[in-house]
């Protein structure tokens, strides 16, 4: 894999070995998700927004209210850090120290400019089918008045890295010994699946705290 993303900005410094830089690894990450937080100074003050993107190539589009404050200070070609994180589990450690969450992130750096009107429709149906594949061509065709009120940046992909956490706990080697139940707890189906730490005593038994997890919108 290629390091064309990798910038002196972008590498990872801590846990090094869970960085990558290449295009193909960022694109499946974003191209799963759809929300994204943005990051920028307004006024002097920092935010961070949460906000609905889709990606074409190496263009990420992001769109608003063209009225919106935030939206027209992000379209001011300042600094801006783009990230998406998509949760996959929960690592149950033996130790609060060693517990953790297993993802897959992308930060990007970079700067927004408005779209082209002519390339604005096309953008706001990259987003739409970004979070519903094949939706757009069910609804309604788009308004002229519609267009005027939104407006769509383009953040081209240039500067940026993945990170990702895979796998069961790392316990301090002691902790092993310890009858504490310990492994992952897995999202990637609709109901959270404990999966025991391979190193896990078998007479330890599953707490009910695991056994009935459940995310908070779906308690």
């Amino acid at each position: 894999m290629s390091d064309d993303l990798k910038s002196s900005r972008t590498g990872l410094h801590r846990y090094p070995t869970r960085g990558h830089h290449d295009f193909e690894t960022m694109a499946a990450i974003l191209d799963e998700a759809f929300v994204c937080h943005v990051g920028f100074v307004a006024n002097g003050l920092p935010y961070v927004l949460p906000m609905a993107y889709g990606r074409n190539e190496r263009v990420l589009y992001l769109h608003g209210s063209a009225q919106g404050r935030m939206l027209n200070a992000l379209a001011s070609s300042q600094p801006i850090c783009v990230t998406v994180t998509l949760v996959d589990g929960l690592v149950l450690a033996r130790s609060g120290l060693h517990s953790s969450v297993n993802y897959r992130s992308v930060v990007m750096l970079g700067s927004a400019e408005p779209v082209a009107a002519d390339e604005r429709e096309q953008a706001l149906k990259c987003v739409t089918d970004q979070i519903v594949p094949g939706r757009w061509e069910t609804l309604r065709p788009v308004s002229a008045a519609e267009l005027d009120q939104t407006m769509v940046l383009r953040m081209d992909i240039v500067e940026a890295s993945a990170k990702i956490r895979t796998g069961p706990p790392q316990d301090d080697e002691e902790d092993y010994a310890l009858p504490i139940w310990a492994g992952t707890l897995d999202f990637s189906v609709s109901d959270p699946v404990p999966v025991p730490d391979p190193r896990l005593d078998p007479a330890v038994a599953l707490p009910e705290h695991v056994a009935n997890y459940r995310r908070r919108s779906q308690r």
